[in-house]
């Protein structure tokens, strides 16, 4: 009996240790597995990190590559990647603009009218107000004649609403500046022909037709005395409002969810041009920048995967880089990746993390600027966007680290791109005994909110440029391009300038 028990309780001791040995082994293959999937997350990020490389090397190579289209852009039509489209702007406001103008912004499904009473160089901006109007969706798919009447209707009440402190010129039509942020063929400085609707319009007949034409119209049947004297698109607006408050603006930078670049050439400078060269001896060209491209841009099998699946494949290229629109896309499908390869995030992919375009740049911004030491931000942006909790430190800090490298290289092309400006102008070296300031106006949700995305942009071109050449040339922001910008642009391409000058 006591040896029967012996042996019942060696063989219970042998189980027991089998049971101890087998969920030790569990233990460790799951460690393993895990250390093996952790190994595999940051080979994917590493991998990603070294193919979005942009050494100083490279993005000189980038400027260059710039410059070279710039010059093919102005030579000919279709000539380069980059439109180079003359704007017919050649007078740049300069301080001494006086009187009240007024500004239409129509670039989505919102538009704005605004006045400003200008004072000279004294007194500058004295007064200005504006309205935000929506637009009704069905007028975006209807016709010409009814989007048009109803901008021309609002116009109209908010001219009938210009109340103290705004004083319009006895005798004189008022004067509009037109932000139209929509693809057109400009024709000159107060007429473009609408080449397609983008951003949820689509009326068929505006299409080949003259915008100014299709808004005076309107304005006539409500005998409204208004002329149109500058089409603008919001790049165009924002060199203005940067030249207005300082001369030494040589080019304006748009990074939002789009980007786009526009600067000051010399009128002799461009063999495309066959006009009369004009007074000023200046033309302002729309550069059209997003649609550069370049075998110096380091794209990852994200960027093409992202361009094959766009509206536009192999178009706009340089913005698919660097702009809001696509910064958090590039992310997602990196953390698609690392969920299917590694399973950062459990077993599954989480169904939120499929939808495209879903993680954007403002949420990337905020995970990216998270100080907390447990990534709390990081947390709630995962748990609210992606409905994905639990998530580990590492994984938290894994995601930071990743919208470091995408933004790292969007703001470090976007100044190789200013670079590239810079290089066109001869403005990138100083020359014996002359001392140039160059300034870049700046403007953009994606400038103004992403302070490591800007940061990174500006301390890039100062490396590019050299203490030497760094110390002359400035980024400012430039605030509110299609608004006071066109209505600047209207009062320095006013009918009456002529009669006004002494």
């Amino acid at each position: 009996m006591v040896a029967l028990m012996g042996k019942v309780a060696v063989g219970a001791a042998v189980v027991c240790a089998a049971a101890v040995c087998a969920a030790a082994a569990l233990v460790v293959r799951h460690r393993m597995r895990n250390s093996g999937k952790w190994a595999r997350a940051m080979a994917i990020l590493r991998e990603f990190e070294e193919k979005c490389g942009t050494p100083i090397g490279k993005l000189r190579q980038v400027a260059d590559a710039m410059t070279v289209e710039m010059h093919a852009g102005l030579a000919s039509e279709g000539g380069s990647k980059l439109k180079m489209l003359i704007s017919y702007v050649d007078n740049l406001p300069t301080g001494d603009e006086k009187g009240l103008f007024y500004a239409l912004d129509l670039g989505g499904t919102n538009f704005r009218v605004l006045r400003v009473q200008l004072g000279g160089k004294e007194n500058r901006v004295v007064k200005q107000e504006f309205e935000e109007v929506s637009i009704p969706p069905h007028l975006m798919v209807g016709s010409s004649e009814a989007l048009f009447d109803f901008i021309a209707q609002a116009l109209a009440k908010f001219v009938a609403e210009e109340g103290e402190g705004f004083h319009p010129a006895p005798g004189r039509q008022r004067e509009l500046g037109f932000t139209f942020s929509f693809p057109v063929r400009q024709t000159s400085i107060s007429s473009g022909t609408l080449i397609k609707w983008t951003k949820g319009f689509s009326i068929e007949d505006t299409v080949g037709e003259d915008v100014v034409g299709e808004l005076t119209k309107a304005m006539e049947k409500l005998k409204l005395d208004m002329r149109v004297t500058a089409l603008v698109i919001d790049t165009i607006g924002t060199l203005a409002g940067g030249r207005y408050h300082d001369n030494d603006v040589i080019a304006a930078v748009i990074l939002g969810t789009g980007t786009n670049a526009a600067y000051v050439e010399r009128a002799h400078a461009i063999p495309k041009w066959h006009g009369l060269l004009p007074k000023s001896g200046e033309m302002v060209i729309n550069m059209e920048w997003g649609n550069f491209r370049s075998s110096h841009l380091s794209l990852t099998e994200y960027d093409h995967a992202l361009d094959a699946e766009s509206l536009n494949p192999g178009e706009q290229i340089f913005e698919k880089l660097i702009s809001g629109m696509y910064l958090g896309e590039i992310v997602r499908k990196v953390l698609v990746k690392m969920a299917e390869e590694a399973a950062i995030f459990g077993e599954t992919v989480p169904p939120k993390l499929k939808i495209p375009f879903i993680l954007r740049t403002p949420h990337m911004s905020a995970m990216h600027h998270d100080t907390s030491p447990d990534l709390k931000v990081v947390a709630s942006k995962l748990k609210d966007v992606l409905e994905i909790s639990n998530t580990s430190l590492k994984t938290r800090k894994i995601i930071v680290e990743l919208c470091d490298v995408v933004a790292t290289r969007g703001a470090r092309l976007s100044a190789a791109g200013i670079l590239g400006i810079l290089k066109k102008l001869g403005r990138d070296t100083i020359r014996v005994g002359e001392k140039q300031k160059s300034v870049v106006a700046l403007d953009g949700g994606l400038y103004e909110h992403y302070t490591k995305f800007r940061t990174t942009m500006e301390n890039t071109l100062k490396e590019l440029l050299g203490d030497e050449v760094a110390a002359n040339v400035f980024v400012e922001h430039s605030n509110d391009g299609s608004g006071i910008g066109a209505a600047l642009l209207a009062a320095s391409h006013s009918q009456y300038l002529e009669i006004d000058e002494p």
